[in-house]
């Protein structure tokens, strides 16, 4: 960490205007830091709230936009994933051309094209031209997400600074996960809601236009667009195959986009090593803390993200509740998520953010088992204690995530390494939602069987998770 963090401090001169010289005559120049701090924290915190409004809102409505869309049971993992496909396929890519092309020009241009492609996915007519919407509000939403601690991080230059800048942030992805669902719960019309979400985005990218200022790597050279491309291609490929397989692992078109995800990636990883500037510098992988940072995101989209992204339809379906009344019931989680994220950085001075990170799943895994049975037992009762819990851990998690990415890799960097883990992460998210739904629907014993069974395996991989991000620490 204290490598990075040297880092991180001697490389916010390269920012546009700077030659990328480490200011031997000027240790500390004030010119270093955006005009506006507050403003960017304040506008990039709204922009990925927004951002995550944008992903959990069909959440709730999900039985609604199926019924409008005729989209049969097997289908529905699209209405969900489309997001988080886009999202895995171009965080990492988006990260990249940030620091190199610039944050400020990447966010506007993501957080203009998020409001334009959610007011569109109101028009949609199909399952498949809501998917496709989906998937460019999820290739948007990368733009803004990547971007924006990037921003952060040149706004806030010193480790305190950052501390306080990515723990707001993280709290403000717990609060967009939280008022989505209530937003279109309380509209009550889908297609008015992603009206509504889009109005919200495109107001943030007015607002931001004068405030923000730009800055990328110093380290030059052109971006990687072969990179990009191979890359963004993998991970097409890879999610579409997950999703998929819920259909059937042995199919031949899955098998098919298996075998490309493989021969993508190695075509990436040549390229990678040849590239003067690479996308993605492959030497972090020998970093413990680069490695602690991706296992965290990836598990917590597959045992978190996952399980909590079909909750919803399954709380609707068994219980007997309405949209508003699931809405309200998944705040209880998400809204707590939110209120310890936002206090989380004052343990973060004390326990660093592994250490966070595991008791966060740790916190999820036992949360989860409580509700054990609530289902068949008709009693939406059943669940407070463990939504309680789960939601406690869900914000451990989102305070922590956030840090260990910006503190794992150089501050030049810092897009890149923002994005590396939240691709991780909704790679997961994708593999998360695929497998519950097989999990809920397949299962012989009925749904509540089902569902149990799931939060079994969440419990058992966030376990997993904890583990794992403890034993990756830096050797001394």
């Amino acid at each position: 960490m204290t490598r990075f963090n040297e880092r991180t401090i001697a490389g916010t001169p390269g920012t546009t205007g700077t030659t990328g010289a480490t200011g031997a005559t000027k240790p500390a120049p004030p010119a270093e830091a955006p005009p506006h701090p507050r403003a960017t924290l304040a506008l990039t915190s709204a922009a990925t709230a927004v951002t995550l409004m944008t992903y959990t809102a069909p959440l709730v409505t999900l039985p609604e936009t199926a019924a409008d869309l005729h989209t049969a049971v097997s289908a529905q993992a699209w209405l969900i994933n489309g997001t988080p496909l886009g999202l895995a396929a171009l965080l990492l890519v988006a990260g990249s051309l940030a620091d190199d092309y610039g944050r400020r020009r990447i966010f506007l241009a993501g957080t203009l094209t998020l409001g334009i492609t959610t007011a569109l996915g109101a028009l949609a007519s199909s399952t498949w031209l809501f998917t496709l919407a989906r998937i460019a509000q999820g290739a948007a939403s990368a733009a803004v997400l990547a971007s924006s601690l990037g921003l952060l991080v040149h706004a806030f230059p010193t480790a305190r600074g950052r501390l306080h800048a990515t723990g707001v942030w993280g709290a403000f992805v717990s609060g967009g996960i939280a008022v989505g669902p209530v937003v279109a719960g309380a509209i009550g019309n889908w297609r008015l809601a992603y009206v509504v979400l889009g109005a919200a985005a495109l107001l943030v990218a007015a607002l931001a236009t004068r405030p923000l200022a730009e800055s990328r790597s110093p380290r030059g050279g052109r971006p990687d667009i072969p990179g990009a491309l191979t890359f963004g291609l993998a991970l097409v490929a890879l999610v579409a195959a997950l999703t998929l397989g819920r259909d059937g692992w042995l199919r031949p078109q899955v098998g098919l986009l298996l075998l490309a995800t493989v021969a993508l990636l190695a075509v990436f990883t040549r390229l990678e090593t040849r590239a003067a500037t690479p996308m993605i510098d492959l030497s972090l992988l020998r970093h413990r803390r680069f490695l602690a940072s991706s296992a965290g995101g990836l598990f917590t989209g597959l045992a978190v993200i996952g399980l909590f992204s079909f909750m919803p339809t399954v709380f609707q379906q068994t219980l007997g509740l309405s949209a508003m009344d699931t809405a309200w019931l998944l705040l209880l989680w998400s809204g707590l998520s939110f209120a310890v994220a936002l206090q989380a950085k004052r343990l973060a001075g004390r326990v660093p953010a592994r250490p966070q990170l595991a008791l966060g799943f740790a916190l999820h895994a036992v949360g989860v088992l409580t509700m054990l049975g609530a289902i068949d037992s008709g009693s939406w009762q059943r669940l407070l204690p463990g939504l309680i819990l789960s939601g406690l851990g869900s914000g451990l998690l989102n305070a922590a995530l956030p840090l260990l990415a910006v503190d794992s890799v150089p501050a030049a960097r810092a897009a890149m390494g923002s994005g590396a883990q939240q691709t991780l992460r909704y790679i997961g998210s994708c593999a998360g939602v695929s497998l519950t739904i097989a999990l809920v629907t397949s299962s012989g014993g009925g749904i509540g069987h089902g569902t149990n069974v799931a939060m079994v395996v969440s419990a058992v991989l966030s376990v997993g998770a904890a583990v794992s991000v403890l034993v990756l620490r830096e050797r001394a």
